[in-house]
């Protein structure tokens, strides 16, 4: 009895992740008919890094530190920085727009019905494929920015960067998702995305730099500490056993809590339409 319980539940968990992958096939194929949007987008990353690597140039001919990170150091979290962008730009806020796009429109019924998690799909049905060129852009600068430290960086180095780089772009999807699920109860959240969006800047430098309740803000309520400050420290040898297990804690957290908020929200939207 139990086995035939849990084996239509494992066919709607399969049956999401094929349509998961599916949107994703999809989202690249249109996103490939636009190749010019390439060369566009290479040249917006290649700008937004020459800033960012001018603002540093004239930060370190005043000082040889800031706050403790030298500027080979700070390279890394400006590529950390610009790589989880390019995640930010390819997956989730294109499909958080169109949920909120949705739900303002009345068409988020598509989602609902579907046979499939409804979180799952909401978070997969469209991706900006030239996004990744940030992404791309991001990894070069910290491979700059490691030859320029001149530490070798061994395989469990790496393994946490992953793990944290992943956590943090998690901590990153929670947020916007709970932004994005206000659209549910209130009308005008564009603004509430938009502000985001500015405070993200903030993380082109690490939050140990920033006062502290600016440095709590950042870390435990806009999480550009965990997204891009923990995996910056997993390369430059200045992560803690203790932040790399709190990280981790925070994002099982972040993501039950960001799970019910989002069931609250799509039972409030069901009985609406109902």
């Amino acid at each position: 009895m139990t086995n035939r319980r849990a084996d239509p539940e494992r066919e709607v968990r399969l049956g999401s992740w094929r349509l998961a992958w599916l949107h994703l096939r999809i989202g690249i194929m249109n996103e490939l008919q636009y190749r010019a949007n390439f060369a566009i987008q290479l040249i917006q990353s290649l700008v937004a890094i020459g800033t960012g690597l001018v603002v540093l140039a004239l930060i370190f001919d005043q000082t040889d530190q800031l706050d403790g990170w030298s500027r080979p150091q700070l390279l890394v979290v400006m590529g950390v920085f610009t790589l989880v962008g390019g995640v930010i730009g390819f997956a989730i806020e294109p499909n958080m727009g169109r949920v909120m796009g949705d739900v303002q429109q009345g068409t988020f019924d598509y989602v609902l019905t579907k046979p499939v998690d409804s979180q799952l799909l909401a978070s997969v049905r469209e991706f900006r494929l030239w996004r990744l060129t940030d992404a791309i852009v991001g990894i070069a600068v910290v491979g700059w920015g490691l030859v320029q430290l001149d530490e070798h960086i061994g395989a469990g180095e790496v393994a946490a960067f992953v793990i944290t780089l992943t956590a943090g772009s998690l901590l990153i999807y929670c947020l916007w998702l709970v932004l994005t699920t206000a659209a549910f109860w209130f009308t005008r959240v564009e603004m509430v995305q938009e502000l985001f969006s500015g405070l993200y800047r903030a993380g082109q430098y690490p939050v140990t730099i920033y006062p502290q309740w600016l440095r709590m803000s950042l870390t435990f309520l806009v999480p550009l500490g965990f997204a891009i400050t923990v995996p910056s420290e997993t390369l430059t040898g200045r992560l803690t056993l203790e932040r790399f297990v709190v990280t981790l804690c925070f994002v099982v957290v972040a993501f039950t809590v960001t799970r019910m908020i989002w069931q609250t929200g799509t039972r409030r939207y069901s009985g609406a339409s109902s």
